[in-house]
């Protein structure tokens, strides 16, 4: 009987032992399959992406196909008449200041007329620290000119000639948006004192940032393949129709010579800031008052974070409207690259329903649809948990 029972007992242990063995097998097993199936759907989203960025390069270049069949074909007007819209509309802007000897030339560069009141539109950077402007037309006809209004954050000017010629030929502003990486575009103005240039290209890229002073950025840039040279700043950026769809503003180059990268404001921006720049002197931006990196999958990962999605905020300046409406910048400084960053800030993920997954998302959103004053609602991610803000936009301080 004793055996029967020890015996008993054996087989009941060896069969707990096998059906442990089952359990942690079967543990095993689902866990490899979940894995498999997660790893299969990162594949799929990617190869998702993947085909979404083939359809769109597709189209760019069916665009550009189709530009070069219409060149072809002489369905674009040719360049000469594209530069007759255009020309008598150029002008060469040549900025003086005081010193011991008097008024001196300090600076040159283009504009275009605005308007038959003698509006015209140019560059900062262009203008800046003049103590005199001097306007000159393409008939030779020369003018003084007042500064009427500027923007150092989008690199824009307007000035007012004191006598005008008696006929006066303002552009036709143009829609920056509607262009397409491809399009064909001229640009015009006086490079190196050469009055009346013309270079043509293509839109190269759209949606470019530029350093602007104070470290904030022009957004929505549109980069150009149009040969731009030191005085071309300012001058108009030409669509097929002879529209203005942009103020050429600035250079890639180490030389300081072009070296196949041009950069213009886009009309858009333009369009938005002008009113504000002839009424008032100045156009004011909505600023929130933080500072920060977009998130990567090192600062995810140290955050704990599973998503890479969004915008760190490191630095939040105090007395801004990101302080008021509580926002949390860094809290804990870890080594990533080689390079301290201060991570456990908040994450902007959005605002107002709309996704950010970059800092240029939330400054385009807020630069196009908002002004000081308004109000946004942030969605962040605090402590990994999602949560809403309301935040009140204050006014960029000055530069």
């Amino acid at each position: 009987m004793f055996s029967m029972a020890a015996s008993s007992r054996k087989w009941m242990y060896v069969s707990l032992v096998l059906f442990a063995v089952l359990i942690v097998n079967g543990g095993f097993l689902a866990y490899a399959y979940l894995n498999v199936q997660s790893r299969f759907s990162d594949l799929q989203h990617q190869f998702s992406n993947l085909q979404s960025q083939y359809s769109n390069l597709e189209l760019q270049l069916q665009g550009v196909r189709q530009q070069l069949q219409n060149i072809t074909a002489g369905a674009f007007p040719p360049l000469s008449k594209i530069y007759e819209m255009i020309d008598e509309s150029v002008v060469l802007i040549v900025t003086k200041v005081q010193t011991p000897n008097g008024l001196t030339p300090s600076a040159q560069g283009s504009g275009f007329v605005y308007s038959k009141e003698g509006y015209i539109i140019t560059n900062y950077h262009v203008i800046e620290g003049a103590d005199e402007i001097e306007v000159i037309f393409i008939d030779g006809h020369v003018t003084e000119a007042r500064l009427v209004g500027f923007d150092p954050y989008s690199d824009l000017a307007v000035v007012n000639v004191a006598e005008p010629p008696e006929q006066l030929h303002p552009v036709t502003l143009g829609n920056s948006s509607s262009l397409a990486v491809g399009d064909f575009i001229v640009a015009v103005g006086n490079p190196y004192g050469l009055s009346d240039t013309m270079t043509a290209g293509i839109v190269s890229s759209l949606g470019r940032e530029l350093l602007a002073p104070g470290g904030y950025t022009i957004i929505d840039v549109i980069q150009i393949d149009a040969a731009i040279n030191p005085g071309n700043s300012g001058g108009p950026l030409v669509n097929i129709n002879g529209e203005v769809v942009g103020v050429n503003t600035a250079i890639v180059s180490e030389s300081g010579a072009f070296a196949g990268i041009g950069f213009a404001i886009p009309s858009d921006t333009v369009k938005r800031e002008l009113p504000f720049l002839i009424a008032t002197g100045q156009y004011k931006h909505p600023w929130m008052g933080i500072s920060g990196l977009d998130l990567s999958l090192d600062i995810a990962e140290a955050m704990g974070l599973e998503e890479v999605k969004g915008f760190l905020i490191i630095t939040v300046i105090e007395g801004s409207p990101a302080e008021k409406a509580g926002l949390r910048g860094g809290t804990e400084i870890v080594t990533i690259g080689g390079e301290q960053i201060l991570i456990g800030g908040d994450v902007v993920i959005g605002v107002d329903d709309i996704d950010v997954r970059k800092l240029n998302d939330l400054v385009v959103y807020i630069e196009r649809n908002k002004r000081p004053g308004d109000t946004i609602t942030l969605t962040i991610i605090r402590d990994r948990q999602e949560i809403g803000v309301e935040l009140t936009l204050g006014e960029r301080p000055p530069p």
